[in-house]
């Protein structure tokens, strides 16, 4: 019985990473293939004589992926021009005067633009905090620094993190933390995201090169405290 189920385990390791993997590329195209159909539904009742064509196209697998993959490409080749830009900022006023979506659209465009800008330090860094209380410690990712009114109120310096929960790191609590109280991870973040999604089983290698103190924004690390 001890070997049944050494073999046992060994075939789950195999099969179980195979799996999730499939389960989640599968789940990807049928989603991109959902709002293609959304798009195809709207077609038709636009475009009636086309609802043949449109039929087919909705049978075709992964057609989904592949056309939305060229929107967004022909739409970063078409705002990297003037005319584009100008177009987006257009689109911007737009939908900033309108109630209701003017919330939903600038603060999703605000997260967006500092998540994916080549210039930002957000999920730049891998750190190590004490959460949910001192002495339990748990892995971070820098998100930037606090600004504004909150700064104004906190006084010193601090970091604005994010604390991911295990096994899903997509949900997760956003935290403002002392700089002092944070220990950056010499780590990259795709292998600190390997270490929170595996619960702790696969861990990171050992540091390369020595820990150095946390790093601030450039714009705050130009203004040390006295």
């Amino acid at each position: 019985m001890s070997r049944l189920r050494q073999y046992f385990i060994t075939g789950l390791l195999v099969w179980l990473p195979m799996t999730v993997t499939v389960w989640v590329l599968l789940w990807l195209v049928g989603l991109l293939d959902g709002v293609f159909g959304g798009v195809l539904t709207a077609f038709e009742t636009m475009v009636p004589p086309l609802q043949p064509l449109a039929s087919q196209l909705r049978h075709v697998p992964g057609l989904g992926v592949i056309l939305v993959a060229i929107v967004i490409l022909a739409t970063g080749l078409f705002v990297a021009n003037m005319f584009g830009q100008w177009a987006v900022r257009q689109w911007d006023r737009l939908m900033a005067r309108i109630p209701v979506v003017r919330s939903i659209y600038t603060s999703v465009k605000q997260v967006s633009d500092t998540l994916f800008s080549g210039s930002g330090h957000a999920f730049s860094k891998a750190l190590l905090i004490q959460y949910p209380r001192a002495g339990a410690w748990t892995i971070a990712f820098l998100t930037g620094q606090p600004s504004g009114e909150v700064a104004a109120h906190l006084g010193g310096d601090h970091l604005s993190v994010y604390v991911p929960t295990t096994p899903n790191p997509t949900s997760g609590f956003f935290l403002i933390v002392p700089r002092a109280d944070v220990v950056e991870l010499a780590m990259s973040v795709d292998e600190a995201l390997k270490y929170v999604i595996s619960m702790g089983v696969v861990a990171p290698p050992p540091a390369r090169v020595p820990l150095a103190p946390p790093v601030l924004p450039e714009h705050a690390a130009a203004h040390p405290e006295p």
